[in-house]
Formats: structure tokens, sequence, C-alpha cells
């Protein structure tokens, strides 16, 4: 499964994330700037899974319809070292997210 990490999201988080493929939005494009709304767009061929720590990301963009399901982590920084305990239920939520979905984990 090919899982993209949003830049707010700490790149070390892909090696709790075992048995996939996964990249940053800044390796795949280069930047971390891109608005969410675009980024999105250039996701869709290449992103099975995106992983993403922007509250706001629901409320700014339309996710269904999209071909990929989105995982919000929710802890109390964005820091590896809160965002780390979350792997094992992100895991366990790429097996079953469904194209269009939004999962929330964490607190």
């Amino acid at each position: 499964m090919r899982i993209v990490l949003d830049a707010c999201v700490p790149a070390g988080f892909a090696r709790f994330l075992i048995g996939h493929e996964v990249t940053t939005v800044h390796r795949l494009f280069g930047t971390s700037n891109l608005d969410d709304g675009p980024l999105l767009d250039l996701l869709a061929p290449v992103c099975d899974v995106f992983v993403t720590a922007d509250k706001n990301l629901p409320y700014q963009q339309n996710l269904s319809g999209r071909p990929f399901p989105v995982i919000l982590l929710r802890a109390h920084s964005n820091s590896l070292e809160h965002l780390a305990p979350l792997a094992v239920t992100v895991l366990r939520v790429c097996d079953r997210a469904v194209p269009g979905s939004l999962t929330v984990v964490g607190v």
C-alpha cells in the first residue's frame, strides 16, 4: 500500500508503518508548500492512503470522492514522540479505510 505523509507529519513516522511503501509530500513533489486542494489533486495517482495531522483539512476540503482515504492524527503535538504510539492504529485503519473517507486516530 502506498502511504503518503503530509508535511506536518515527521518523516520518521514512516519507519513505524512496516510493510507499506511510505513517502512524504516533500519527497514526491520537492516542496511542502502546496495548498491542500491542489495537493490532494496531485496525490490521486500516487497515493492509497494520506496521513496528516492538519486538523483543519476536513473543514477546508471536501474529502468525499477522493480516490484515497485520509487518516488524521491527533496527539498532544506533531512530534514523533507523540505520534509514534498511533502507528499501530494507523496500520489497522489502512487495511479497512475506504476511498473518500476520513478516520481520526488519537486523542
